[in-house]
């Protein structure tokens, strides 16, 4: 079982309602594929250094996860196919 990092940009135009709604269901499909939900560090609206997708803001949020790798698929596949999410990034958690 490896442990991971996974933080990803969410649009900062959501709602605070729409917001929690995404961060849920992106948990949501980590936890479906057996993946464990250890830490989430809310980081909030920052400003990028430059435009992403035509937008200057994002809401960060990092996250620590355990399980296998096989289990980040779906998330990976997903997270690029939503349009709230700006960008993501999965790394190996070497702590």
């Amino acid at each position: 079982m490896g442990k991971y990092e996974i933080m990803y940009i969410l649009s900062a135009e959501l709602d605070e309602a729409a917001r929690k709604a995404e961060i849920e269901k992106l948990h949501g499909i980590l936890t479906n594929d057996g993946i464990e939900v250890k830490n989430v560090n809310e980081w909030g609206v920052r400003d990028f250094a430059y435009p992403i997708k035509k937008q200057t803001k994002g809401y960060y949020v990092v996250i620590k996860v355990a399980g296998e790798a096989e289990g980040l698929k779906e998330f990976d596949r997903l997270a690029r196919l939503d349009n709230a999410v700006i960008r993501f990034l999965i790394t190996v958690d070497k702590e």
